[in-house]
């Protein structure tokens, strides 16, 4: 990985609020740095003589005059987020802009190649900056000098074969792939303008992305919103199991308890979550028996999120979570049990995870090339 050049503290906040911007004029950035004009006409010249900032075409102004608009210089490299997901892996490379610049898909035992075909896509010489892998498991918190690693055997094995792939020397960073999806609903998605929310996701696992204030919370052990871990079952004479929850309410035993009362009359029973709500929403009866009761049940998980959190917003994801037809029996499960709250579908979908490691691989760029600021002034 090539290193960034060490910056004056005025460059580092030009650079900043460029990559903010994508595109911008000196005024622009004298105004969106809080700096003077000529402290960032010398922070400008600064930056393209690095590299990290180039001149990109111009903009009439109110007088009729013409001013240079500057973008981000090849110099300023590129970032690779990656999404392990349960059954596939997905892999986008932007400009620390936020421009996607190469994207690959593939099965999740392909990650390395998924990888490797996101790399070749990549501007040539472009530095790589940073990487995000978002991974369905708890993610410590780094440690100095220490490789990052899942922190249980969940997502390891899938993490290590997907390493390989990736050029020595550039930092890696864990996510949770949740907290990932909740940023991207935070930024694009059915959460934008809000500033406290809990994004619920329900597919073959269970999870809560908690963002308070606009960040996510990640807890003391990165083990916020480990819906999974909730005792259950709780009753007489019934002792919690480990991960329970996550084994009822997950997909692979909405699909048996389908299969325990469907009518021969019906047809054969659904094989995948998929034709089960496709059934439903033919009209069905006993799919949407089904679907109904596993909505109950979403609505009662958010009722607990609710009477914990009281985040005002809560958004479905996930495999089954954000079908919409979920969504008037957890409301009004989620209206029974608890205060009012407002619960929507997902809008940004099965990209979610990537488009939110994606935001955080940017802002881990950015940071990259301006964190040796002052070592000029």
């Amino acid at each position: 990985m090539a290193e960034a050049p060490r910056l004056t503290e005025s460059a580092s906040a030009v650079f900043a609020v460029l990559a903010e911007a994508g595109s911008a004029t000196r005024p622009q950035l004298a105004s969106l740095a809080g700096l003077s004009k000529p402290t960032v006409s010398s922070a400008v010249a600064e930056l393209e003589g690095a590299r990290l900032a180039a001149h990109s075409g111009t903009a009439s102004g109110g007088t009729g005059r013409s001013a240079a608009v500057y973008g981000l210089g090849p110099a300023a490299g590129a970032v690779l987020a990656v999404d392990l997901g349960p059954a596939l892996t997905r892999v986008r490379g932007c400009a620390l802009d936020g421009t996607l610049l190469a994207q690959a898909t593939g099965a999740r035992e392909e990650a390395a190649d998924v990888v490797r075909e996101a790399l070749v896509a990549l501007p040539a010489g472009a530095p790589l900056r940073t990487v995000v892998v978002a991974v369905g498991d708890v993610t410590a918190r780094e440690k100095e000098g220490a490789r990052m690693r899942p922190a249980t055997a969940k997502a390891g094995p899938v993490f290590d074969a997907m390493a390989v792939a990736l050029p020595p020397g550039v930092p890696v960073h864990l996510e949770n792939n949740v907290n990932c999806a909740a940023l991207a609903e935070l930024h694009e998605g059915a959460a934008r303008g809000r500033r406290t929310f809990g994004y619920l996701r329900i597919g073959v696992g269970i999870g809560l992305g908690i963002v308070v204030g606009g960040q996510v919370l990640r807890g003391a052990n990165g083990a916020a919103g480990e819906l999974a871990r909730l005792p259950y079952p709780w009753d007489d004479g019934r002792e919690p199991r480990h991960e329970a929850l996550e084994e009822y309410i997950g997909a692979r035993s909405l699909l048996r308890r389908a299969a325990e009362g469907w009518p021969d009359e019906d047809g054969p029973c659904p094989r995948t979550a998929e034709q089960l709500f496709a059934l439903a929403g033919d009209g069905r009866v006993a799919a949407r028996a089904v679907i109904g009761r596993h909505a109950a049940d979403v609505g009662r998980l958010a009722a607990a999120v609710t009477a914990v959190l009281d985040p005002g917003l809560i958004v479905l994801g996930g495999s089954t979570g954000a079908d919409p037809q979920i969504l008037p029996g957890v409301r009004a499960e989620l209206a029974r049990l608890s205060w009012p709250t407002e619960v929507v579908s997902s809008t940004v979908g099965d990209l979610g995870t990537v488009v939110g490691a994606a935001r955080l691989a940017v802002s881990r760029g950015v940071q990259t090339v301006t964190e040796a600021a002052g070592a000029k002034d």
